[in-house]
């Protein structure tokens, strides 16, 4: 006999008990309140055709989804190491949880890392090393803007990376841009538009562009050179950036759930309201190379001269070289190129887009950096990243490979109280983070949250400056790649200028010069000095 069965056979016998004992002591048809239920849930089990489970086990079937259900947190709490979690384990996690409270941020009893284990980076220490800079004045700023820029913008090392009003939720928004505020730093609006939370505390603004052009656009959903430069003239807005791809969905747009698509949403983006928003792929301002320089400097005229650069997570290397032939073709450079990672987040992306598709961000950004020096171009063009930066080491080894500066988003968001519950694409964020549910949001209370905010930013630049300092070195921007070590096997360990060495300033502008794994880019029809 089966479970099914011995429901059938149980639900009956207790009804009949029941009914029987009811004719000499009534009192007992209270039990249907308890027993009617269950058996009325057993009987649906039992004909409803969706899940075999419960056909097969009415009743007993239903703890199997329930425990399903709740599987993230039981693995999350009670399951994974330390190091073991995913997309951020508990080390980072935690560590961006007491910086961000101002906690102490020391380790006990040495590192969890396997040392050993292929794939570990370490940065090299001098014996010359400097005074640890405990007490800094001001921290080291970067400086955006080539030569046609008439606003350059001095720049943090460390940004809040593009996280937009849809995606967030109003207070998230208005306790990172005030957290930005108080820390000297920069706030990406994210290619959702500048709502009246990115203003209202008047923290430094990059204004992303998406294939959306949203805040910016007309309605058939193309460029609009009147509310560009409405919102590009603000004085909160410091950079302008062009979205062509993101790390987490690379060449496939951006989603923004109809249940997330609010009446206030819909108006700062210029869209309808309640249906789910799909920004195209790619742009249609421009469809080549050439068209797309001169797209960047009609952005830099409208904005009155402000900085205007690209963001991409690299795919086709051949597409990117390019752009640079572009550059020299056309005479327009972009101010800055912020690269993307393979391992970038998002609120919402296909599995496939999200685990196979698009470049890591150390192999992106070194050929980034490679290819704009070996066309002349780097000492012009600030290069930003973005991919699970979340510890001043992070920094050092971007900047190390090339990067002059590092934005992050995931870091940002536990800061403001993310929990990594996994629900950004649910509008069911238990913390208030990644939800349009107000009665979610409440939660989030902005004037304790911006501190935190600005907490995490200046303690993890602080560590930056002292792995600068272990290091022997003055400043950041005289890391490179004989700084980080690598272990590629058990007993075989390469320094990144190693790994990867580096490009002669100019090599590709000749044909003599061009390096053996460039050769296959180039071809008849390119654009040669």
């Amino acid at each position: 006999m089966k479970v099914r069965e011995y429901f059938i056979l149980i639900s009956v016998v207790s009804v009949v008990l029941i009914v029987g004992i009811a004719t000499v002591w009534p009192p007992v048809l209270w039990w249907f309140i308890l027993i009617g239920p269950l058996i009325v849930m057993g009987i649906f089990d039992i004909v409803q055709k969706d899940h075999a489970i419960r056909r097969n086990f009415p009743l007993l079937g239903r703890f199997r989804y329930m425990l399903e259900s709740i599987r993230p947190e039981i693995q999350q709490y009670f399951v994974e190491t330390d190091t073991e979690g995913r997309p951020l384990n508990r080390i980072l996690r935690s560590l961006v949880y007491r910086r961000a409270k101002g906690l102490t941020d020391t380790e006990p009893f040495g590192t969890q890392m396997d040392l050993y284990h292929s794939g570990y980076e370490w940065m090299e220490h001098s014996m010359y090393a400097k005074n640890n800079p405990k007490e800094i004045g001001e921290f080291p700023r970067l400086k955006i803007g080539g030569k046609d820029c008439l606003q350059p913008y001095s720049s943090s090392l460390l940004n809040i990376s593009a996280m937009s009003f849809g995606s967030l939720s109003d207070r998230a928004i208005l306790a990172m841009n005030k957290g930005a505020r108080m820390g000297n730093f920069a706030h990406n609006t994210g290619e959702g538009g500048i709502s009246e939370y990115h203003l209202r505390h008047g923290g430094d603004l990059i204004w992303q562009i998406g294939t959306g052009y949203f805040g910016c656009r007309n309605d058939d959903g193309t460029f609009n050179d009147e509310t560009f430069r409405e919102n590009a003239t603000r004085p909160e807005v410091k950079m302008i950036e062009i979205k062509l791809s993101q790390g987490a969905k690379p060449g496939h747009g951006g989603i923004l759930p109809a249940i997330k698509n609010t009446e206030e949403i819909a108006k700062v983006r210029h869209i309808k309201p309640g249906i789910a928003v799909h920004s195209p792929p790619s742009h249609s301002a421009f469809a080549d190379p050439i068209q797309f320089m001169y797209f960047i400097k009609k952005l830099r005229d409208l904005s009155d001269g402000k900085p205007v650069g690209f963001k991409l997570c690299l795919g086709r290397k051949q597409e990117f070289m390019d752009f640079c032939e572009a550059m020299i073709y056309t005479e327009i450079q972009p101010d800055f190129i912020t690269v993307d990672g393979g391992e970038g987040g998002t609120g919402a992306s296909p599995v496939e887009f999200s685990n196979t598709m698009g470049m890591p961000l150390r192999e992106g950004l070194i050929f980034v950096h490679d290819t704009l020096v070996g066309f002349g171009l780097r000492k012009d063009i600030k290069v930003i990243v973005a991919g699970k930066i979340i510890t001043g080491f992070h920094i050092a080894r971007a900047i190390a490979l090339g990067a002059d500066g590092c934005n992050s988003a995931r870091a940002m968001m536990l800061a403001v109280g993310c929990i990594q519950a996994l629900q950004c694409n649910m509008n069911t964020c238990p913390t208030g983070v990644a939800t349009q549910n107000k009665s979610l949001t409440r939660g989030l209370v902005v004037e304790d949250k911006a501190v935190r905010v600005k907490n995490f930013q200046q303690a993890t630049v602080h560590s930056l400056l002292e792995l600068v300092a272990a290091a022997g070195l003055n400043t950041p921007n005289e890391l490179d790649r004989s700084h980080i070590s690598k272990r590629v096997g058990m007993y075989n360990i390469q320094t990144y200028d190693e790994i990867y060495p580096y490009m002669q300033e100019g090599s590709l502008l000749e044909i003599d010069t061009i390096p053996d794994n460039y050769k296959r880019y180039f071809q008849l029809t390119r654009i040669m000095k």
